[in-house]
C-alpha cells in the first residue's frame, strides 16, 4: 500500500504512556509511502527517546522550543512543510492547551502555526477522558476542524477497563490517508458491496462452497471508504476484517446474502457485486449424514436467487457493476451478462491465468460498460479497486 506516496505528515507526540506505539505508528505511515517528521512535548521524551524517532523517520525528531542552533524557527519551518499535522498519542493536556490557544512549548507553537487539516488521537485514562472539561475541549477542537481518530474502548496501561485507548495502528493510518486523498464524486454517496463466497449446507457438516477470499472486495470497500463514501460490505462465510468506517454485514448462504443486499440496495448510489455466491443449493438433512457401507448420497440441487440480476430488473437508479469469471470468450460472454442483468459496468477475468486465481494478490482482465471495453493487465487488487472505482465515478459524473 502506497496511498501516502509523497506525502508529508507532521507527527506530534505528546507524554502519554502510549508513545511507545508512536514509534509503530510512524514506521506504518512510512511503509504507506509518506515522509515522516516527529515534533515532541518534554513529556514525551521522558518516554521515548528523540533519538528512537530520528532513527525511524531519518529526520531530526525536535522537541525544544529554545535553544536548537540548528533551527531556531522549527515552529514556522515544520509547519511550512506539511501536508497533515498528526498527533499522536494526543493527551488531556495537549487537547486542553490547543482548545485554549496556548503556545507554550514547540508542539503547541507549531499548531498555532500550521494552517492544514490536523487529525488527533487522544490516549490516556477512561476517566480522563470522561471529564467533561476534557470533553468540551475535545468538542471545540472539533468544531473548529479538528478530526479526531479515537479513542478506542478496552484494556488501558493502568488496569482499567473503558474507552480511552489509542486507537489502533491502521485506523489511525487510515484516517490519514482519507484526510489526505483528493476529491471524489463518491463522497458521501452510499455504496453497497458484495464479498467473499457463500456456503449451502448439505447437512451439519457439509456445504457446497467455493475458494473466494473476499479479497477483491474488501479492497473495494476500503477504497471506497477511503474516498469518503458511506460503505456497507455484506461479507460471505469468512473471518470479515474490521475495515475502518465500513459496516460490515456477515452472512451464510446465498439466501442470506441476497436478504441482506435487497434490504439495503434501496438506499445505495452505488452497487457491486463482487461476492462468488453459490448458484446451487440444496434442501439441509439434520444431523450427520453417514455413509455406512456401500451407500450413496443422492442431492438434488436447485438453482439459487441471482442477486445481480434481481437487481438489474428493479429498475434502480444505482450504478450497477458485477463481476464475472469466464475461461473463454471472456469479453463476449461478459458483454451477454451486462446487457441481460442490465449492469452499467462488469469485471471479467479467466482463472486460468497465473495470477488472477481467488486467493492471488493480483488480477487481470477487462473492464467492461456499455459503451466500451478496457483491457486491465496484472496489477494487485488494491489498485484495481482504485480502477473499478474511477470508472464508477465517471459513470456518476455522466449521469
Amino acid at each position: 500500500m502506497t496511498k501516502l506516496k509523497d506525502k508529508k505528515i507532521l507527527l506530534g507526540v505528546t507524554g502519554s504512556i502510549s508513545v511507545y506505539k508512536a514509534c509503530e505508528l510512524a514506521r506504518s505511515l512510512i511503509k504507506a509511502g509518506a515522509t515522516v517528521r516527529v515534533v515532541m512535548t518534554e513529556n514525551a521524551t521522558r518516554f521515548v527517546s528523540p533519538m528512537l524517532f530520528e532513527t525511524l523517520t531519518g529526520w531530526k525528531a525536535y522537541w525544544r522550543m529554545f535553544g536548537d542552533v540548528e533551527d531556531n524557527l522549527a515552529h514556522i519551518n515544520l509547519s511550512a512543510w506539511a501536508d497533515i499535522f498528526l498527533i499522536a498519542p494526543a493527551s488531556a493536556n495537549f487537547i486542553a492547551k490547543a482548545a485554549c490557544g496556548l503556545a507554550d512549548d514547540l508542539l503547541t507553537s507549531t499548531l498555532i502555526a500550521f494552517d492544514k487539516k490536523v487529525l488527533v488521537a487522544p490516549a490516556m485514562n477512561n476517566r480522563m477522558w470522561a471529564n467533561p472539561i476534557t470533553q468540551s475541549n475535545a468538542l471545540r477542537l472539533k468544531e473548529l476542524g479538528f478530526e479526531f481518530v479515537g479513542p478506542g474502548r478496552g484494556a488501558l496501561a493502568c488496569g482499567d477497563i473503558g474507552e480511552g485507548r489509542f486507537a489502533e495502528i491502521e485506523d489511525i493510518v487510515f484516517a490519514v490517508e482519507r484526510a489526505v486523498a483528493p476529491a471524489s464524486a463518491l463522497a458521501g454517496k452510499r455504496v453497497l458491496i458484495s464479498a467473499g463466497p457463500t456456503r449451502e449446507f448439505l447437512d451439519d457438516v457439509r456445504f457446497l462452497s467455493n475458494p473466494s477470499t473476499g479479497k477483491m472486495g474488501f479492497a473495494l470497500a476500503r477504497e471506497a471508504a477511503l474516498r469518503g463514501a458511506r460503505v456497507t460490505l455484506v461479507s460471505g462465510a469468512l473471518d470479515s476484517p474490521q475495515i475502518p468506517s465500513v459496516q460490515t454485514l456477515e452472512v451464510t448462504t446465498a439466501a442470506q446474502m441476497a436478504e441482506r443486499v435487497f434490504e439495503t440496495a434501496r438506499e445505495a448510489d452505488v452497487i457491486i457485486m463482487s461476492a462468488a455466491v453459490s448458484d446451487f443449493t440444496a434442501d439441509k438433512i439434520k444431523g450427520k449424514f453417514k455413509k455406512g457401507d456401500n451407500r450413496t448420497w443422492r442431492i438434488e440441487l436447485k438453482r439459487t436467487t441471482d442477486i445481480l440480476a434481481e437487481l438489474g430488473a428493479t429498475g434502480l437508479s444505482a450504478v450497477l457493476a458485477g463481476f464475472a469469471v469466464e475461461t473463454e470468450r471472456e469479453v463476449e460472454n461478459a458483454r451477454e451478462k451486462l446487457v441481460r442483468k442490465n449492469l452499467d459496468l462488469i469485471f471479467v477475468n479467466n482463472p486460468n491465468v497465473p495470477g488472477t486465481t481467488f486467493s492471488a494478490e493480483t488480477n487481470a482482465g477487462y473492464l467492461i460498460d456499455r459503451e466500451s471495453t478496457e483491457r486491465v493487465e496484472m496489477m494487485s487488487k488494491d489498485a484495481l479497486s482504485g480502477l473499478i472505482l474511477d470508472k464508477i465515478e465517471a459513470i456518476l459524473a455522466a449521469r
